[in-house]
């Protein structure tokens, strides 16, 4: 069985994005980005950024804008992210976070999607009750013989 050999990059990488946090703590979205040479990293660091909660220790959280940065050490194989707060307050405290958003939108897709293999589900039931029966088909009638070699409807 063949193993997966996973390359990881072999130069430092760096992204940097600055991000509005609501009253609970969780990021709303990411106002602004540094992006590296590498799409890869940049698309993780975004999504990862984009699921953050950023809290005190005690478990309090600070609504405002905060830097995010991501460094990849290709020595170690590490990423480490440090947050800082640029400014605190900001017109989205009451903002849902960006992670209950996209699972919210997920579920409505789910949902409408559902509702749609139901409807066709139901257009498929409706169009085979209106098939003729296979006698019909056939051209044969049952009948009540025994000796009768037709198919039930």
């Amino acid at each position: 069985m063949p193993s997966v050999k996973i390359h990881l990059p072999t130069v430092p990488l760096h992204t940097e994005m600055v991000v509005e946090v609501n009253k609970k703590g969780q990021v709303v979205r990411v106002k602004s980005a540094k992006f590296g040479k590498s799409s890869t990293f940049n698309t993780q660091t975004y999504g990862n950024a984009l699921q953050m909660w950023i809290r005190h220790p005690d478990g309090t959280a600070q609504v405002g804008l905060y830097r995010v940065t991501y460094d990849y050490d290709p020595k170690t194989k590490e990423v480490s992210r440090h947050v800082a707060l640029i400014s605190p307050g900001g017109s989205w405290a009451n903002d849902e976070g960006a992670a209950n958003v996209m699972i919210g939108h997920a579920h409505q897709q789910a949902l409408e999607a559902q509702k749609a293999y139901m409807e066709q589900q139901k257009k498929t039931q409706e169009r085979n009750a209106k098939l003729p029966s296979l006698n019909e088909i056939r051209g044969f009638s049952p009948s009540p013989s025994p000796k009768s070699a037709t198919l039930p409807p």
